[in-house]
């Protein structure tokens, strides 16, 4: 195969997993049913981890899926499996604020097309510091690891808080 056909292909694939990503965020903001969003919000993370591993920061990518996709949308299911009566149809399903919020999303648009086409987007290749994943996750568990096990501390105590304020509200 030829170079050219191999960035195309390269090209290709970028531009489905970026659509697929954009159309699970529209699919994200439109749905009325909640646990229908948690979950696609748990693809277009994927994407995102995709277009990661696309770019070649492989570590971000397993990071997205590891602590996004494992860890915060199964706890964002965890909660709305607990919470009573999500189907109920006295809780409203639509934002009474739509043209509102319309108005803001189409005004940020337009700033980010304005600012795009402002700026000088010349390659430029700045030499980053080679960092190895293993070097990453010894430093993570000798110089880091207060903050990382004070992190683990706090989303143990927030996954229990769930579990206690789930079962007082079935008394």
């Amino acid at each position: 195969m030829n170079s050219g056909l191999i960035q195309q292909l390269s090209s290709s694939v970028f531009y489905i997993i970026a659509g697929l990503t954009v159309f699970f965020a529209i699919r994200l903001v439109i749905s009325r049913n909640i646990f229908h969003s948690a979950i696609f919000l748990a693809m277009v993370l994927m994407g995102v981890a995709c277009v990661y591993l696309y770019l070649g920061a492989e570590f971000l990518a397993i990071a997205q899926v590891l602590i996004y996709v494992g860890a915060i949308v199964i706890l964002f299911l965890f909660v709305i499996m607990l919470t009573a009566s999500i189907h109920d149809r006295a809780i409203s399903q639509m934002n009474k604020q739509v043209l509102i919020s319309a108005a803001g999303a189409a005004a940020f648009l337009l700033l980010i097309i304005k600012v795009i086409k402002a700026g000088s987007w010349q390659a430029n290749n700045p030499s980053a510091p080679e960092l190895s994943i293993k070097e990453l996750g010894k430093s993570l568990m000798t110089t880091y690891v207060l903050p990382f096990e004070a992190i683990s501390l706090i989303l143990i105590a927030v996954l229990v808080g769930a579990i206690v304020i789930a079962k007082s509200g079935k008394r």
